[in-house]
């Protein structure tokens, strides 16, 4: 008698969201690096404006690095490290770093976590987060600021990006480039973030709130906080 394979599960079957988001961006990163292959061209001036100060800030603590927290294919890390930033990226996703370390060989890629770092506390003279706490829940929301405030020198800044909108609104996606997914997106406000980066330790800089532009369907927020020195 033949023993039964087990089988793996599907994606729409993952319980925890961290298992979720890794398959589903392990399904999607071909086709999520060759639309997002060029962040710094086809940004919108001001996005990058304020990426730019935020590597002005970070610059301050070098060579202590900064880290890019989920950094999928790579292409916001290699424009941290042409600011003159040291630099890593950090992805749930094993094939996006696969993907990011191809193309920018010369940068560091790890397998990691927001919400659970593997760094030593006080060692990150920034950190950088575009479009990665989205598909972290409210929940899980203090214990991933803890962490930033935990691996950030004193004084060392951190940049979060997100899509801005009503706290209560969420996301669900069963298909995305032609794949089966399974993601959460969640929506918050800049108030709702900077209160639960204030409740961290975290003292806030600023906050900028940008309109959709062009096939963009919600604002685009960018909150800008530091490590009290």
């Amino acid at each position: 008698m033949t023993a039964e394979k087990p089988q793996t599960p599907t994606i729409t079957e993952y319980a925890d969201f961290l298992e979720a988001t890794r398959a589903s961006y392990d399904a999607i990163a071909p086709a999520y690096t060759e639309a997002f292959s060029d962040w710094p061209a086809e940004s919108n001036p001001l996005d990058r404006s304020v990426v730019a100060a935020f590597a002005e800030l970070a610059r301050d603590h070098a060579p202590a690095p900064t880290a890019d927290l989920g950094s999928g294919p790579g292409t916001i890390t290699a424009h941290l490290h042409a600011l003159g930033l040291p630099v890593f990226g950090v992805d749930l996703s094993p094939r996006m770093v696969a993907l990011a370390r191809r193309a920018h060989p010369e940068l560091r890629f790890h397998v990691g976590s927001m919400t659970s770092l593997d760094l030593p506390d006080e060692t990150l003279g920034g950190i950088l987060a575009l479009y990665s706490i989205i598909h972290v829940p409210d929940d899980h929301l203090p214990t991933t600021f803890a962490e930033f405030h935990r691996v950030l020198r004193p004084g060392a800044p951190l940049l979060l990006g997100f899509q801005s909108g009503d706290t209560e609104d969420r996301l669900h996606l069963t298909e995305r480039f032609g794949q089966e997914i399974a993601l959460d997106y969640h929506w918050r406000t800049p108030e709702t973030v900077t209160g639960a980066l204030t409740k961290a330790g975290l003292r806030l800089q600023a906050r900028v709130l940008r309109e959709p532009q062009d096939e963009e369907k919600r604002p685009r927020a960018f909150v800008l906080a530091r490590k009290a020195a």
